[in-house]
């Protein structure tokens, strides 16, 4: 089952310190050597990093920012029709650079003042009670690296786009820091592997894919579909249920196709009283009740 920040390349790092990001031959950057010799030395940044230092800073190559611009202004445009009120006050009040890749230290001082939340560099997998219980703390573990510049508009892994345009975005938020601030807090609560389990698949189908009404329009402010230039563009297509947290607690997902199966809220008040209440008092015993 994937979970943010856990569906990456596996890293390696041997006993001389050199660190390796196992790129799969499928991978758009398999066969760029250049590439992945920067994919190298950032991961190898993110597990030196220590929590409460700057996070050092990414080369980045001209091509690279020229993917984020491509991609910014394609999402800029796509963002405008489909994307929820609340998120695009935030990201005006983020106002992240546009024509380049911004770095993640550079991000986190423009959000810090506005809603307390940092950065935490992620070289690959994180564990799962680790990234969640970090939301807790307001910090959000995100990758550097960005999607190879051959298919800008295609990454087979959460990328710098999707933690910053996606997740970013939305910590600029004080409603949604609130909700990330919840589901981190739950995740430290509970005990079990299936109660944990349970509180990701809630935060999968709200704040990766959630989907709100407003206007009388369906829109998006789940971050995987606000980053992602293919699937906000078919997520008014998909089967469309209403919030439900035993089904969406318990509904399994493919990550590598577009989510089929989204859950509307009939407004983000509504996402903060089912699963911001959820994750705010959930436990043990009653995920195991609501599990039955």
């Amino acid at each position: 089952m994937f979970e943010e920040a856990q569906y990456f390349a596996p890293v390696t790092r041997d006993e001389h310190g050199a660190v390796t990001v196992e790129l799969a031959q499928t991978h758009p950057g398999f066969a760029d050597p250049v590439y992945r010799e920067r994919r190298n030395q950032i991961a190898h940044l993110a597990l030196n990093h220590r929590r409460g230092e700057p996070i050092r800073q990414a080369r980045y190559t001209a091509e690279e920012h020229e993917v984020w611009r491509l991609v910014s202004a394609e999402l800029k445009a796509k963002h405008e029709v489909y994307a929820c009120a609340e998120y695009l006050d935030a990201k005006d009040r983020l106002d992240v650079p546009a024509d380049r890749v911004p770095q993640l230290e550079e991000v986190s001082r423009l959000l810090e003042p506005l809603t307390g939340f940092r950065y935490l560099p992620a070289a690959g997998l994180v564990p799962l009670r680790d990234f969640y219980g970090s939301l807790a703390d307001s910090y959000f573990h995100s990758t550097q690296y960005i999607r190879h510049h051959s298919v800008p508009f295609y990454t087979p892994e959460p990328d710098v786009i999707h933690e910053v345009i996606g997740h970013g975005n939305a910590l600029a938020s004080d409603r949604f820091a609130a909700l990330y601030r919840a589901a981190g807090g739950a995740a430290r609560r509970v005990e079990t592997t299936e109660a944990l389990e349970f509180v990701s698949k809630v935060f999968w189908f709200t704040l990766e894919f959630g989907v709100l009404y407003e206007d009388g329009e369906l829109r998006a402010y789940g971050a995987g579909i606000l980053s992602s230039y293919g699937e906000i563009e078919e997520f008014r297509h998909m089967h469309i249920h209403p919030l439900d947290l035993k089904i969406m607690g318990s509904t399994h997902y493919d990550i590598t196709k577009y989510q089929d199966h989204l859950f509307a809220a009939d407004s983000l008040a509504q996402v903060e009283d089912v699963a911001g209440a959820f994750w705010d008092t959930c436990t043990d015993d009653s995920i195991a009740a609501l599990s039955r």
